[in-house]
């Protein structure tokens, strides 16, 4: 079976992180289809950044679907455009901070997220809330920019081991969330240094996206998620019509 990966910024080496931490725990005859946005930010860090983030994301979905993929993640911990792609896409869409959630809750009651920057811990706050986390899950802020992550010269990966330490020692945690796709590659290590469940939403969107196709599952598409209403787009978003790209 085919899952696609889309990153929906444009920094292909931040793809190239997910789609590894996806091929190591996808199962034998599971491909990951990697695919960077070709329109958009270079990170996405707050309101802004998303919003111009999802035409790109949904662009690559369609492709991805086109292309023969049983179902598609949205590899940014603020689940970036995903209600807009689960209407359009035909197949599965999950959001890697829902599917992080959602599996870090079989395994602990006091969890806590560690993402990026400040401006990114309200947005998440607010999914925490959509997926029923509220008491059980906080956010914390390392506030450190995503692509520095990348960078081995920056202290990034000092500062995120140090809002875990102290997730740990201040608010109880009994596990922890990496809060951005780019955190992927970190996550063995951190489970040795801190000694609790790590979780990538990479990963645990893998594994639920496997389960979804196993069990011939896909998203509803009547009511909230059903396909869009075909009709004229003008102007630069012409090429997004439903129709358009769905043809």
């Amino acid at each position: 079976m085919q899952i696609l990966l889309v990153n929906p910024n444009t920094t292909a080496t931040m793809t190239a992180t997910a789609a590894d931490a996806a091929r190591r725990v996808a199962a034998p005859g599971t491909e990951i289809i990697a695919a960077t946005s070709s329109m958009g930010p270079v990170s996405i860090e707050g309101y802004y950044d998303e919003a111009l983030a999802v035409p790109g994301l949904l662009l690559e979905i369609a492709r991805g679907e086109k292309a023969g993929a049983r179902a598609a993640i949205i590899a940014c911990f603020d689940d970036t455009g995903l209600d807009a792609a689960r209407a359009l896409a035909g197949i599965p869409v999950i959001g890697i901070c829902e599917a992080a959630l959602a599996s870090v809750s079989f395994i602990a009651q006091r969890i806590t997220i560690v993402t990026t920057m400040e401006r990114s811990r309200l947005p998440l706050e607010h999914l925490v809330h959509r997926y029923g986390m509220t008491g059980r899950a906080k956010v914390r802020a390392a506030d450190i920019p995503v692509l520095s992550l990348e960078d081995p010269q920056s202290n990034a990966r000092d500062r995120l081991r140090n809002e875990i330490a102290a997730a740990l020692r201040e608010d109880k945690a009994e596990a922890i969330v990496l809060g951005c796709a780019g955190m992927a590659d970190l996550t063995a290590e951190l489970r040795r240094e801190f000694g609790v469940p790590v979780v990538d939403g990479v990963a645990a969107a893998v594994k639920q996206a496997e389960a979804l196709i196993a069990m011939g599952l896909s998203t509803a598409k009547r009511g909230a998620y059903a396909f869009p209403v075909s009709k004229p787009y003008h102007g630069l978003l012409e090429p997004f019509e439903p129709k358009a790209l769905t043809a």
